[in-house]
């Protein structure tokens, strides 16, 4: 497995290869992925990354970015200095905004959450994402499924009871909340907070990948031309 090192470092160079050879500005959009333990959220958020040939940001390797200074330092540094100006500005405006008042790790994971937003083209899953991108080239996703569909699904997957995974769903579910509830002032599971919701409990994995792609069709022409 590549370190979150060696994923930083392969993603700046992509983006650095980009800016130098895009003949104007890329496009900015960027899909936020806030998803139900056990939903398959996550799977969405790669069939949707891999339909649209966007780049794809996980949870864990933001966390591990936004725990580390010179993993995040390294992420702004891949900004000119007018984009930095328009990130730093950004950033300022959100934390009056939502009354936010950030620790280190909340500075670091909205400078890195920012900077991918900045690039655009990206599929980026959990850690509030949805709460720190501003409005414009930005789409936010809730996948969920009712509770006993999610707990099958975590059982077979870890191979542990149905009660087990109820007990793990329920736990992940609270952590989730609490993160929101800390650091935006915002509830995870408000409907108002995304612009699509999707049921995975009725819909499959791809489906629920096309449903999202229908509706981002400045996507699709840069797509059918790397076909």
């Amino acid at each position: 497995m590549r370190s979150v090192e060696k994923i930083v470092e392969e993603q700046v160079h992509r983006w650095n290869l980009l800016r130098r050879e895009a003949a104007e500005p890329p496009q900015t959009l960027v899909v936020t992925v806030s998803r139900q333990p056990g939903s398959g959220g996550r799977l969405v958020a790669q069939a949707i990354a891999a339909k649209l040939g966007l780049d794809l940001f996980h949870q864990e390797v933001l966390h591990e970015m936004a725990k580390s200074a010179r993993m995040s330092e390294r992420m702004v540094q891949t900004l000119d200095e007018r984009a930095l100006s328009v990130l730093e500005d950004t950033i300022t405006s959100l934390v009056h905004r939502r009354h936010l008042w950030p620790d280190e790790y909340l500075r670091h994971l909205l400078r890195v959450i920012g900077t991918i937003g900045r690039h655009g083209r990206a599929v980026v899953v959990g850690r509030g994402a949805n709460f720190i991108l501003p409005a414009e080239g930005r789409f936010r996703l809730r996948v969920v499924a009712d509770r006993a569909f999610r707990a099958r699904q975590v059982a077979e997957q870890f191979t542990v009871t149905e009660e087990e995974a109820l007990r793990r769903i329920d736990q992940t579910d609270a952590n989730r909340r609490a993160f929101v509830r800390k650091y935006f002032h915002a509830d995870i599971a408000d409907p108002l907070n995304y612009d699509m919701v999707l049921n995975t409990g009725v819909l499959t994995i791809e489906q629920a990948a096309d449903a999202v792609c229908a509706v981002v069709p400045e996507m699709r022409p840069a797509v059918l031309e790397t076909v």
